[in-house]
């Protein structure tokens, strides 16, 4: 499965286009993330463990996305889109939204 941001894969024109493909990751943050990325923020530097976690939940995301468009018959899935957010309490809860359109090339 090519999955891509851009509308296009070079060389390889699309056949037929399949759909849009929406996935979603949430993934909460504990007390003790919070506690060192806090600890983080005053001593400077970047925080790991909040890097991981927004890693982690893209990863969730892309997955899901390359299923349902495999589910529709795609081999491909064009114009990705990635957004991030952070939700609940105290944005508590980071959320990443991929989207993109389902093609067979």
């Amino acid at each position: 499965m090519i999955l891509s941001t851009t509308n296009t894969i070079e060389g390889r024109p699309i056949q037929s286009y399949k759909g849009i493909v929406t996935a979603e990751a949430i993934i909460g943050a504990n007390l003790f993330k919070d506690l060192f990325a806090g600890i983080r923020d005053i001593v400077g530097g970047r925080s790991g463990t909040y890097e991981r976690v927004i890693e982690e939940a893209r990863q969730h995301a892309m997955n899901e996305l390359q299923q349902k468009a495999a589910a529709l018959g795609a081999n491909a899935v064009v114009g990705i889109d990635l957004d991030f957010e952070t939700i609940g309490a105290n944005g508590s809860m980071l959320m990443v939204v991929a989207t993109g359109t389902a093609v067979s090339l």
